[in-house]
């Protein structure tokens, strides 16, 4: 997220073609902001890795060579053995992961499709053979139950107490987005019913359960009504400073809240609580399906990471094998 932050102060201007693009993206295929950011990011450092092989500059300032006077002829000429090397300059040099470098192969693809079939720049496709790097399966990293009700006791009675308290119970009962979570409404609650904009700024229903209600009303109640000086009063839950709640604000009560639990969960975030609340309610018997449209995940592959089983449930299942019988 640094890294993408820097990319949008530096540069100021941008190839008319990649900003033809970018817009393309939102208006058309209606991705969210994060989205776009990412792609703007990836297709930056691609461009700018080209021209410097291209000219033969330094490649140790390549974050400071400029793009803005790049052209169509220059996009034209752009072949698969570049942007190989350039996936290969990203792993070696710029360290980035299999999964970093599997979201830059889907950035330069979908570019690259779109001056194909829609801006009709280009007649073969450069990034069409392009291979996506293997990648190994990954189960979600999740707290126990046990673990949770630690992180919850670490919510201390602050000045923001129910609002805090609202947070982390809609994060862990609804497996909610940082995203869908900082965009809530008042408008947005009706009864046990929530509405939140998720992915590609879809809307989605979230049903709310008496826990849920419980915290919302008790924030309402008790917090939110004193607070004055409110500069968004459509959003739920307000900052120290009367403005919609932001991710890193978010991010930051994470933190405080897993220290002063004596959790110290590693690595734990707001998608990590996401993951925690899906594999808490399949292992409580939530079928894959309810799953998936509880999550707003669009295929249910996606879904899927959460029906991993643990090394107890699988020794359970061994030890619970007719065959199991002691020999003598």
């Amino acid at each position: 997220m640094e890294a993408l932050i820097l990319a949008e102060k530096s540069y100021h201007k941008i190839p008319t073609i990649l900003n033809g693009f970018l817009i393309y993206l939102s208006t058309i295929k209606g991705k969210s902001k994060s989205t776009k950011s990412e792609y703007r990011y990836d297709l930056i450092n691609m461009l700018q890795y080209i021209k410097v092989i291209r000219f033969d500059l330094d490649i140790k300032n390549i974050s400071e060579v400029d793009i803005g006077d790049i052209k169509e002829d220059f996009i034209k000429e752009i072949c698969l053995e570049e942007l190989y090397a350039f996936l290969e300059y990203c792993e070696e040099v710029r360290k980035n992961s299999p999964y970093a470098r599997a979201r830059k192969v889907a950035s330069i693809k979908s570019f690259f499709k779109y001056l194909v079939n829609k801006k009709k720049l280009l007649s073969s496709n450069p990034a069409e053979e392009l291979e996506t790097p293997k990648l190994s399966k990954r189960n979600p990293i999740y707290m126990t139950l046990e673990e949770t009700e630690k992180f919850l006791s670490g919510i201390r009675r602050s000045k923001h107490y129910y609002r805090n308290l609202c947070i982390m119970q809609l994060f862990l009962n609804c497996g909610m987005r940082i995203s869908e979570l900082c965009s809530i409404n008042l408008s947005s609650i009706k009864k046990d019913i929530l509405t939140v904009i998720g992915k590609g700024d879809k809307e989605r229903t979230v049903y709310l359960n008496e826990t849920c209600i419980s915290v919302i009303n008790d924030y309402m109640e008790k917090e939110r009504c004193c607070i004055v000086n409110i500069k968004d009063g459509e959003a739920l839950f307000i900052s120290q400073l009367g403005t919609r709640l932001n991710k890193r604000t978010i991010q930051k009560l994470v933190d405080s809240i897993n220290e002063k639990s004596g959790l110290n969960k590693d690595h734990l975030t707001p998608h990590k609580l996401r993951h925690t609340s899906a594999t808490l309610m399949y292992k409580a018997g939530a079928d894959i399906r309810s799953l998936q449209i509880i999550l707003g995940h669009t295929n249910v592959s996606t879904t899927q990471i959460y029906t991993h089983v643990d090394d107890n449930e699988l020794r359970n299942v061994v030890a619970n094998n007719p065959l199991n019988k002691i020999i003598k």
